[in-house]
């Protein structure tokens, strides 16, 4: 499946791209919020199944109102907790890791800062944990997904349409990496998943990319910590990495970076 090849579907404030596997179809929900999030919904037999929530409230009652017609048999909540709004009657499915990650963790953190950022557009309600999975297969709706535990959550595999979900990639943009020895971790995810040959990577803050996305990811990835190695501080590798890559979005993960390479 080309990352191109989908037909998109206009909602008042963001957009569905829908690829179209035959028996499946994957509606990849651009969200246009303030923190470009990316919903997918894997849709099999009219059941269809949500992989990561919207946070923000006008985005999580239209995309209810988009899934109206599916039967929504199951939400997958790995790294984004918030947005509890959002049918509330479906069950939430999640790791032990990833709901400890959402309700009292890094996960609850980044919920309370956005919400004093973003006030009372953002849905800082925490989604509960109706089902506790563990690392493997699990069906739901229908349609077959592997789930594989990060330190934080959990990464989701979709083998009818030869897929992964993960945190985040962005091929053009910038990540948040927390030192040499994470940069290795996500380098050696990303070379599997090139062993492994997905035809999509989806991820919670990007459109569908491809595994040229993944090798310019890696690419990237090696040349930032060469860049970290040759500067003395933040200010320097901030300034080296954005000559370089000066048409990389995600500023602000660039600076949380340069803050775990440097400290503060």
């Amino acid at each position: 499946m080309n990352k191109n090849t989908f037909e998109t579907v206009k909602l008042t404030k963001g957009e569905v791209n829908v690829y179209d596997f035959g028996a499946v179809k994957l509606h990849a929900h651009k969200t246009n919020d303030l923190i470009n999030d990316e919903v997918f919904v894997v849709e099999k037999n009219g059941s269809a199944v949500v992989i990561e929530p919207p946070c923000f409230f006008d985005n999580c009652a239209e995309l209810a109102e988009y899934l109206s017609p599916f039967k929504t048999e199951g939400i997958f909540v790995a790294y984004h907790g918030a947005g509890a709004s959002f049918l509330p009657d479906v069950p939430k499915y999640a790791t032990e890791n990833a709901r400890e990650y959402s309700e009292h963790g890094g996960g609850k953190a980044l919920i309370d800062n956005f919400a004093g950022a973003f006030g009372s557009a953002f849905d800082s309600s925490v989604h509960k944990i109706t089902n506790i999975i563990g690392e493997g297969k699990i069906t739901v709706g229908g349609i077959d997904f592997i789930i594989t535990q990060t330190p934080d959550a959990f990464d989701v595999e979709i083998p009818e349409i030869n897929a992964v979900y993960t945190h985040m990639l962005g091929h053009d943009c910038h990540s948040i990496i927390t030192g040499a020895a994470h940069a290795d971790a996500v380098i050696e995810q990303l070379n599997d998943y090139i062993g492994r040959g997905y035809d999509l990577i989806l991820t919670s803050h990007y459109t569908p990319e491809d595994l040229k996305d993944a090798q310019t990811k890696i690419d990237y990835l090696k040349n930032l910590k060469a860049i970290a190695a040759a500067c003395k501080n933040a200010e320097e590798f901030k300034t080296t990495v954005k000559a370089e890559y000066p048409n990389y979005g995600g500023e602000n993960y660039l600076e949380m970076t340069a803050g775990f390479f440097f400290g503060k």
